[in-house]
């Protein structure tokens, strides 16, 4: 299921308001179905995704995430995923180290030792900390977690390589964009950075990105 998150009008207008380039991006792709940052509200499917995704172009991550979710007979849960021998994930197109993250996530999320629940009540920082303790989870996937599947408002996602293409793309900076300048717009984008990091991987990315 998706759901629009409540600050997403609020955050348009302090955005627009803040910055001629993310008021210029509100209005060239103002599309709802295009826009709207949404989430399916399941933790370990966006986990599994973000895992597969991880260093490979979108093209390829899709191909293999079809491959998996095939395998798991169109339902991906922890329990599925667990029934499932190491050889069966891997010939997904899956690395060794990629098969074993999911099978520890499915693991921990059945024997408790991973609770999502506890994430609602953490704050970013914290919960990137904790998201972060799951094989083959780094900081840049437990922020596109927070993002995406907890729809938080002030994710800054720096490791992003995209976002660094479109901030340089869109504020006539060189590649990498410097550190302070990020920062800059941090500063300027909060408490709604999520919604600018959206609508800057919109302006290099034809396809709105989901996890």
């Amino acid at each position: 299921m998706t759901k629009v998150p409540k600050y997403w009008n609020k955050a348009k207008k302090f955005l627009s308001r803040k910055d001629k380039v993310m008021s210029r991006l509100i209005r060239n792709y103002k599309s709802p179905s295009e826009t709207i940052l949404t989430s399916r509200r399941d933790i370990f499917f966006s986990l599994c995704k973000s895992i597969i995704g991880q260093q490979i172009s979108v093209a390829a991550a899709n191909s293999v995430f079809l491959k998996f979710k095939k395998k798991c007979n169109n339902k991906i849960s922890a329990k599925v995923v667990s029934k499932l021998t190491f050889s069966q994930i891997k010939s997904c197109g899956l690395s060794r180290q990629k098969v074993i993250g999911i099978k520890s996530l499915s693991k921990q999320t059945l024997n408790k030792s991973f609770n999502p629940r506890l994430i609602s009540k953490m704050s970013d920082e914290n919960a990137i900390i904790y998201l972060s303790q799951l094989k083959q989870i780094g900081r840049w996937s437990a922020e596109m977690i927070l993002l995406f599947t907890y729809n938080r408002s002030n994710i800054w996602p720096v490791q992003d390589i995209g976002l660094l293409r479109a901030i340089s793309k869109n504020y006539k900076k060189k590649y990498l964009p410097p550190e302070k300048f990020i920062r800059i717009l941090k500063k300027r984008f909060s408490p709604y950075c999520s919604v600018a990091t959206w609508y800057l991987w919109r302006s290099i990315d034809p396809e709105p990105i989901q996890y």
